[in-house]
């Protein structure tokens, strides 16, 4: 093969291709791919290859799907974290997209609106999110591509239904590409014997990346435990040095959550658009009937980087998706600049929905009639530590539960060290927690 001569005789060997053979070449993944980005032989079921970011995870996951196709396998799921992620890292936007690596010849044609890609032989893939697994019930399969499993809302759900679905074929297979977080999904993948468990570093694809990226985004974090993770690919098990313990959030985790006496919207805010992101999350609370106590509910996590305009409009419409009866947001870092942005995005709202034409829909009229946010600062006088610890204390004796899976809040949890800087999302659910369980009350708790 090419690929195994001496540079001077590779060089000459390409010089000689026809256009039409250079062309050949160009689509043949086997010809460029590095060989843990190859299908692994053997009778295997699950290929999960967990990467550091930047390996060409996507990419391997992409071209997999193409080779299925073509060799003849006819019903596709593709399934990501959400139809978003699917439609622009898997199938349309992205570098290492499907239609973005397609040979000219094999190239599907995409259907949004049908959630479909249909390929010159009939082949056909069917898109998927896991934050929605009832979608997966039914669909049969003879092949899945599953992209970044460990960061799905819900990740058991949405996996057992696909396993029920692939039933047709007489090989079916899925691949798996993720950056690996511990969750027992994972956990219990690679212990399967029909599972080929492949780890793999971002350095590996450093010849494809960016120095700088290189020298400033990847270079810090190596040797740090979030490098491990996120880097080398490794599946880490708890901080021993962590409040929180991923076992605790996973036995109290549900899928619904009763009814609910009360809901927050709880913000840690960015005072720049190029700062830290605004940890916004949402959560509720209910009242055991049997203990009497209280139990936290953790709803979503908005977290986002951008200006105070963009976090404050995601707070806003966070509000009043869960109708929300109170905002609170910590103003150590913007004082009364986080009041005025909230109030300045409600006006600019009104103005909107006000000189807009009549004969608006139910649905506009309720939008413009939801009133303004109920609004409450707080202040960070003591140690994070210190208002971290009671939160956490909750979830250890089972009354923190998330409706869902949170893998980036719970990332955080999970990683964060008493003296450390605190990450924004896990700030704002102590935010949440302090409000809706811990009733913080002239900077004494009550329970």
């Amino acid at each position: 093969m090419v690929r195994e001569l001496s540079p001077d005789r590779k060089r000459a060997a390409l010089a000689a291709l026809s256009d039409d053979e250079a062309a050949a070449l160009l689509y043949d993944w086997s010809f460029w791919a590095r060989p843990e980005q190859l299908p692994p032989p053997g009778d295997w079921f699950v290929w999960l290859l967990r990467s550091g970011r930047g390996f060409g995870k996507t990419r391997t996951g992409a071209e997999w799907v193409i080779g299925r196709a073509r060799s003849g396998f006819r019903r596709i799921a593709l399934v990501g974290q959400t139809k978003a992620d699917v439609r622009d890292t898997m199938i349309e936007v992205g570098e290492s997209a499907i239609m973005r690596i397609s040979p000219p010849n094999f190239r599907p044609v995409y259907e949004p609106s049908k959630r479909r890609l249909t390929w010159p032989n009939g082949a056909m893939a069917i898109v998927y999110s896991g934050d929605e697994p009832d979608q997966l019930r039914g669909p049969q399969h003879d092949t899945a591509w599953v992209d970044e499993l460990a960061k799905f809302k819900y990740p058991q759900e949405s996996w057992d239904n696909l396993m029920f679905g692939l039933r047709i074929g007489a090989r079916p297979q899925v691949c798996v590409t993720t950056t690996p977080r511990p969750i027992p999904l994972i956990k219990t993948l690679r212990e399967k014997p029909t599972t080929v468990d492949v780890q793999r570093p971002t350095w590996d694809n450093r010849a494809n990346l960016s120095a700088i990226f290189l020298r400033e985004v990847i270079g810090p974090y190596q040797g740090t435990r979030l490098g491990r993770q996120e880097i080398d690919g490794e599946i880490l098990d708890d901080n021993p040095r962590a409040l929180w313990r991923r076992g605790e959030i996973e036995a109290a985790r549900v899928l619904q959550h009763p009814d609910l006496q009360r809901v927050v919207v709880a913000v840690d805010p960015s005072a720049t658009a190029g700062g830290d992101a605004a940890g916004i999350v949402v959560a509720g609370v209910a009242r055991d009937p049997v203990s009497k106590l209280l139990h936290l509910y953790v709803l979503e996590d908005c977290t986002l980087q951008g200006s105070p305009l963009t976090w404050a409009r995601a707070a806003i419409a966070a509000y009043h998706r869960h109708r929300a009866d109170r905002m609170v947001a910590e103003v150590n870092n913007g004082g009364e600049m986080v009041e005025t942005t909230i109030r300045a995005v409600e006006e600019q709202e009104q103005r909107s929905f006000d000189s807009a034409p009549s004969g608006r829909s139910a649905q506009d009229a309720r939008s413009g009639g939801r009133g303004r946010v109920a609004y409450r600062t707080v202040h960070a006088t003591r140690g994070k530590a210190v208002r971290a610890e009671p939160v956490a204390a909750v979830y250890e004796q089972g009354r923190g539960h998330h409706v869902g899976m949170f893998a980036q809040l719970e990332d955080e949890m999970c990683q964060w060290e008493p003296g450390d800087a605190s990450p924004n999302r896990m700030d704002a659910l102590v935010w949440a927690a302090t409000e809706l369980v811990l009733g913080e009350i002239g900077g004494a708790y009550q329970y």
